[in-house]
């Protein structure tokens, strides 16, 4: 049984934000003025499961560093808008284009300019130490904090529900 209070089965898309999210709120800067942000290896490893399991991923972040777009790249995103305070927006298009309805979405954010998007999906998702006003609006709130493993935490549960999360039991290791 999922912690999530919501029917798992539905969900098709999954988007983020980064920076609370899918990163610590507190960003480095580095010699040259410029954010350093840190990625949970976990939560690359379950980005590259789900879409390997067939959900569409997305990215929708105010943040525009080639460092994000070069690392969701890499995992294996192709729908990442950087840049963007204005979200809600651009999830409707995304939406739209996947043929995804609200109840088969879910949208994680941890600041004000989520509050918006996260109101349009079915289940919408808040780390543990988000601003007090997202939380009120998120349907699940994580039992982690931004960057510490949000995203595997979300989509374990999503796909463990779908029984598409690789399971190993000790056989497969000759144990």
């Amino acid at each position: 049984m999922s912690k999530i209070n919501y029917d798992l089965t539905r969900i098709r898309g999954v988007v983020f934000d980064v920076d609370g999210v899918l990163s610590p709120s507190v960003v480095p800067i580095d010699t040259d003025g410029n954010p350093r942000r840190m990625a949970n290896i976990k939560d690359g490893y379950a980005f590259v499961q789900a879409i390997r399991s067939g959900l569409k991923l997305a990215i929708i972040s105010g943040a525009d560093t080639d460092p994000v777009r070069r690392r969701f790249e890499l995992i294996g995103f192709t729908d990442i808008y950087l840049g963007h305070l204005e979200k809600l927006p651009l999830l409707e298009k995304w939406m739209d284009e996947n043929g995804l309805t609200p109840d088969q979405v879910a949208y994680c954010g941890d600041d004000i300019p989520d509050i918006l998007p996260m109101k349009h999906v079915g289940l919408p998702v808040a780390p543990r130490d988000a601003d007090p006003d997202v939380k009120s609006v998120a349907r699940f709130i994580s039992t982690v904090d931004g960057g510490c493993g949000v995203a595997r935490e979300l989509l374990e549960e999503i796909m463990k529900a779908q029984g598409s999360w690789p399971v190993y039991d000790k056989m497969a290791f000759g144990k």
